[in-house]
């Protein structure tokens, strides 16, 4: 076997309502990527499934949602390589990143799971302070080493040995609009709350009084979100809004354990 046929590295994304994003994702990794495979929410109800399906190379399956971990874990299951690109739609693989992928497949690799750093393109502005750049993620690996966790948010790979470090970044359009950002919000902070309460998580008020406070004090002065403009300001104010949130439906829901 030749040496650039070591390694095939199959993507996987999951999409729901992703018309603006889908295309992006997909061509950025065209050229890395030696197949990409997107699951398509049952639900969802604009043009994502008729976009996918205009890339003949890639793998499209509609499915009923069963959750980010179990519905990745599908995705795994329908993978032809061993090597697996995680990939949100609303990423893309930056050309620098595109270079490295491809230098990777001509080497053995030492390890089983990667890191990126990953850059934030949050209402119109590359976010670089705030805490949320370089923003590793471990998003690359092999899945008979490796799987997802059985988070219903912010679901990660469990990794408990060494990760290796690309150089590049992907690129990550979060939040267009102040409105998306809070149709995300209602979903995650439900879901997070829901995790807590089923961890046995409980309820204090300094959750709702003082750590709003430490994540708007962390994101903006600690780590500097007052450089990122206004959008820092937002970005911290609405990431202890978040908290409070999630702590709060927290509360509610050992209210209605009680009642």
């Amino acid at each position: 076997m030749e040496l650039n046929q070591r390694i095939k590295i199959s993507s996987l994304i999951i999409a729901k309502d992703e018309e603006q994003n889908i295309r992006r994702c997909i061509e950025s990794q065209l050229n890395c990527i030696d197949e990409v495979i997107v699951l398509i929410d049952d639900a969802t109800t604009d043009r994502t499934e008729e976009i996918v399906r205009t890339f003949q190379q890639v793998k499209c399956e509609k499915v009923i949602w069963q959750g980010f971990s179990k519905t990745k874990q599908l995705g795994l299951s329908l993978a032809t390589n061993n090597w697996i690109f995680w990939i949100d739609a609303d990423e893309a693989i930056t050309k620098p990143l595109n270079a490295e992928l491809i230098q990777f497949k001509n080497e053995l690799p030492k390890l089983n799971a990667y890191s990126f750093p990953r850059r934030a393109f949050f209402l119109g502005k590359w976010i670089k302070h705030s805490g949320w750049y370089p923003g590793r993620v471990t998003r690359f690996f092999r899945k008979d080493k490796i799987q997802f966790s059985e988070n219903d948010v912010h679901e990660h790979l469990v990794v408990k040995e060494e990760v290796g470090s690309f150089k590049s970044d992907i690129d990550h359009f979060t939040d267009p609009t102040i409105e998306h950002y809070f149709t995300k919000f209602n979903i995650y902070t439900s879901l997070a709350a829901k995790e807590l309460y089923q961890r046995k998580k409980s309820f204090k008020k300094t959750d709702v009084l003082l750590r709003p406070l430490f994540i708007f004090l962390k994101m903006y002065i600690f780590r500097l979100g007052f450089l990122d403009g206004f959008q820092g300001f937002l970005l911290a104010v609405f990431s202890s809004h978040y908290v409070f949130t999630k702590y709060a439906k927290l509360w509610e829901l050992n209210q209605k354990k009680e009642n």
